[in-house]
């Protein structure tokens, strides 16, 4: 039985990459929308908001004295590549779902409307939120914390490449010990960095838990939103 009726997954960028640090890997793509799918199919509603770093960070080394501005609306058409990408594979599994852009691209995708993106969410399809914000300086993971606001999920489920939040880095550090539950508050004294300030402090005015999870092991996706014990809560 699922714990959750709507949820918004965070995706960053790499997680559509695979074992390469850039660009997409196809069959990493049909994994994730294979697993999101199935999610979809139990009668879950799924939003989701993924990163651009795969695409963007690939050509950052060119890109080191650009203005920032424009940096940032460059990163946000790699988050509506991707976004495609990931709304291809879903529909070739017989999925339906919509990509729905803060910059208005009327060619390739349907622009950012609250109540049509609620729509889309009760008639069972996938809504894929692209291009952040459409204003530079914030970042995906605060795109991810205001479109979950706005469509009212429960939850945020932010997938990473570890189990879940660590009082130090786990891959640099092999004692590091991992939280089962923490604070909002705890995570930006302590600067955790599992998500953006500004993201962190928007859940926790908001009451918006976040559970963080490890991306990698098959099937956690499922097991996040069926209420099963994985990762970290922060609430």
């Amino acid at each position: 039985m699922a714990r959750y009726n709507r949820v918004l997954l965070k995706l960053s960028g790499e997680a559509m990459a695979g074992p390469a640090s850039f660009g997409i890997d196809a069959d990493r793509v049909k994994g994730l929308a294979t697993e999101i799918s199935a999610v979809a199919q139990k009668g879950i509603e799924v939003g989701v908001v993924v990163g651009g770093g795969n695409i963007f960070r690939g050509i950052a080394l060119a890109a080191k004295n650009m203005d920032r501005v424009t940096g940032d609306h460059m990163g946000m058409l790699a988050t509506v590549i991707n976004s495609l990408a990931l709304q291809d594979a879903q529909e070739q599994m017989g999925q339906h779902t919509r990509v729905m852009s803060a910059i208005q691209m009327h060619q390739v995708a349907e622009p950012y409307i609250r109540r049509r993106a609620m729509r889309h969410l009760e008639k069972g399809r996938i809504v894929i939120f692209a291009a952040g914000t459409s204003n530079p300086y914030f970042s995906t993971d605060t795109a991810a914390t205001l479109r979950a606001l706005e469509i009212k999920a429960e939850v945020i489920a932010k997938a990473t490449k570890v189990d879940g939040v660590y009082d130090k880095d786990p891959m640099k550090h092999a004692d590091a010990v991992m939280y089962q539950h923490i604070t909002y508050t705890e995570v930006l004294t302590k600067s955790l960095g599992v998500m953006d300030a500004t993201s962190v402090a928007m859940c926790r005015d908001n009451r918006l838990p976040i559970l963080v999870f490890n991306l990698n092991t098959h099937g956690n996706i499922m097991r996040v939103v069926s209420g099963e014990s994985v990762g970290t809560l922060i609430s």
